[in-house]
């Protein structure tokens, strides 16, 4: 993304109530100790695609109906268990029942996997028994304002006993997981600090919770819930990594974002920088500084990606709050005072984590992305909402472009962009873009071919596949393809008329 083009102006973005969700943390009694539950999304999900998570999702109608229908429900959070009873007869064939977890008729389940309004008249007819008792609600948690819709999420939760109480879990008939893993909290976590599994941010803090809580507890996990769901949970961090912690800032950036990622990136225990400290309001200060404060180890230093408006917060008060120095590209140091100035290649040694610095311009230049086995630090190269400006005048489209190959042919683990979520396949992520790009790039020089010559009618051509395009946008991004084509000799202007440059036999 980048600052909003001068001349464009969009309506500020609603942000609408949190949509209430629902998540499954099952446990059972293992061999080593307490094993938690975890499925394996899917790579065709849109959220979490490839990552280990709870089953769950969110509430429907047929969960309201249910609570009014159904014997039991007469209880607190009673939308939420009824959400969670249906999510887990769909996507693990299971069901909390008086006398323990059930496996669900076959069938019955193929029914409510291809509508789930079935629910109800198979519940109502005994199909699928349950217990509301069984359940119990953890915690509550909201999701971060990465994009306009939100998320209010029950952690619910209910203990298996022995492993020969749980029946087997059949996969077959649905496809939001394609494995699942039975672990305990301490395995889970491990294999995640080592970036051989990707794990959703709310279950790695929930891991963390439960492993503390076990251990004040004797390893009892009943006792452990109990605990956990009488005590008010605090601000929780937002871990997208082993190593890399964000906190979203609130921004005047391009819609449909309204905020920016704030990362606290290297050891979790030793010296880490603050990447992108962006905020210019008293909220947002406090956010970070909390952040920091939370930190088990040293804060050293910060550091911008780049010198766009949405990613440098009011540096007196930076300074005030966190005294240390400000580090950068030698674009970036052209505005931004830096203590010292990062060159492409360099290597941060943060704690026991070792981050690469590489200068990637073509969104700005001196924009700086960083590099380490937990991923790529890719401010303004992706995004994971909305899109990416190329400013005509600072930017270059040609040159953006060669990053991004450069980029995706460095295999990151997962991409912690400026805006929206983490991105957790990266390869497709970058060919997108790629592939997008080129052919907007195309169709812009097709048009000047084709004998258009104004930037109106150009840009009207090479978006005439995307019309819902902010027609400003559209324009500012045109004259981007336009002015690189320029730069690298095939195209030319004179009185704002573009025209080929003819190839000299």
């Amino acid at each position: 993304m980048s600052e909003v083009p001068q001349g464009v102006s969009f309506q500020d973005v609603e942000r609408k109530a949190p949509r209430p969700t629902a998540t499954m943390t099952m446990t059972r009694d293992g061999p080593n100790g307490v094993e938690v539950l975890l499925g394996l999304r899917s790579e065709t999900m849109v959220a979490f695609p490839g990552y280990w998570a709870f089953p769950g999702g969110g509430l429907s109608r047929v969960d309201i109906a249910a609570v009014e229908q159904l014997e039991g429900f007469d209880i607190d959070e009673s939308k939420a268990v009824a959400c969670i009873l249906r999510e887990m007869s769909e996507e693990l064939g299971l069901a909390p029942s008086k006398q323990g977890l059930v496996q669900l008729p076959l069938e019955a389940r193929k029914e409510i996997i291809a509508d789930k309004s079935r629910y109800l008249p198979l519940a109502l007819e005994g199909k699928f028994p349950y217990n509301t008792s069984a359940i119990r609600v953890l915690s509550h948690r909201i999701t971060p304002p990465f994009g306009p819709i939100q998320y209010d999420n029950a952690f619910m939760h209910v203990h298996a006993g022995a492993i020969e109480n749980v029946p087997d879990i059949d996969l077959e008939p649905q496809t939001e997981f394609t494995e699942i893993m039975w672990a305990t909290p301490v395995e889970i976590l491990r294999r995640w600090a080592n970036y051989e599994i990707k794990v959703a941010p709310p279950v790695v803090t929930l891991m963390m919770e439960i492993e503390r809580t076990l251990e004040r507890k004797n390893r009892d996990m009943e006792l452990a819930a109990h605990d956990i769901s009488e005590r008010l949970p605090g601000r929780q961090s937002i871990l997208f990594a082993y190593g890399v912690e964000v906190v979203p800032v609130k921004t005047a950036t391009l819609p449909p974002a309204d905020h920016t990622n704030c990362y606290l990136v290297g050891d979790p225990e030793g010296e880490f920088i603050l990447v992108d400290p962006a905020s210019h309001l008293r909220e947002g200060m406090e956010d970070m500084a909390q952040a920091v404060d939370r930190h088990k180890g040293e804060l050293v230093a910060m550091m911008f990606t780049h010198s766009h408006g949405d990613h440098v917060g009011d540096i007196g008060l930076l300074r005030e709050a966190f005294d240390v120095p400000i580090w950068g590209s030698e674009y970036t140091a052209q505005t931004v005072k830096c203590d010292r100035i990062l060159e492409d290649g360099e290597i941060l040694e943060l704690g026991n984590q070792s981050w690469e610095v590489l200068i990637t311009p073509g969104h700005h230049p001196g924009h700086i992305c960083l590099l380490s086995q937990a991923g790529l630090i890719a401010g303004d190269m992706v995004a994971g909402i909305g899109t990416i400006l190329i400013p005509p005048h600072t930017g270059d489209m040609n040159e953006y472009l060669e990053q991004l190959e450069r980029l995706k042919n460095l295999d990151p683990h997962l991409l912690f962009p400026s805006h929206g979520p983490v991105i957790a396949l990266p390869e497709q992520k970058f060919d997108h873009y790629i592939r997008h790009r080129m052919a907007r790039h195309q169709a812009v020089y097709d048009a000047v071919e084709s004998g258009m010559k104004t930037l109106s009618e150009i840009a009207q051509h090479a978006y005439a596949d995307t019309p819902n395009a902010h027609p400003g946008l559209a324009m500012d991004q045109t004259l981007s393809h336009l002015l690189s084509h320029q730069r690298a000799g095939l195209l030319s202007e004179k009185s704002s008329q573009w025209s080929i440059v003819e190839t000299k036999v």
